[in-house]
């Protein structure tokens, strides 16, 4: 065999190394951040829930996720440990930046791009659908079962 026919998988297991080693660095670096919690510490789990650690123990963690309610999760649910300033500017939209006062205010949504001031607010809009009325005929004036001779 040749150097040019065994180059393809030479290529193939340098790369699975390279992402096998990637993948264990981020698991060792996951595993070191959930070893350091402190009770105190705002989180976020995997699932995007934001608590804070009361209880830290090997395989569990104690998260407060609202005042007074308290649950149990395995310490690999834990994806992120926050800061205190990134934890309080999520959790309770505290900002030590008071620069952004300064900026203009943009809509959450883009209802303010679609109003005119044509339209009264209190305009009823037609949907197409018309009330019936109960005892109606027809538009043609006949009844339901009478068939018209032409």
């Amino acid at each position: 065999m040749s150097l040019v026919t065994l180059l393809p998988f030479i290529v193939l297991i340098g790369a699975m190394f390279l992402m096998t080693r990637s993948a264990k660095k981020k698991q060792q670096a996951a595993a070191q951040m959930r070893n350091e919690m402190q009770p105190g510490t705002g989180i976020r789990t995997i699932g995007g829930m934001y608590a804070t650690v009361k209880e830290v123990h090997d395989d569990m963690v104690l998260l407060e996720v609202a005042p007074g309610v308290h649950a149990v999760y395995a310490k690999n649910a834990i994806g992120a440990v926050l800061d205190d300033d990134e934890y309080n500017r999520i959790v309770h939209g505290e900002d030590d930046l008071k620069s952004d006062l300064d900026a203009p205010v943009v809509p959450d949504d883009a209802s303010s791009l679609t109003e005119t001031d044509s339209t009264p607010d209190d305009a009823k809009i037609d949907l197409g659908k018309k009330p019936e009325a109960d005892d109606a005929e027809p538009k043609d004036g006949k009844a339901d079962g009478e068939a018209g001779a032409k």
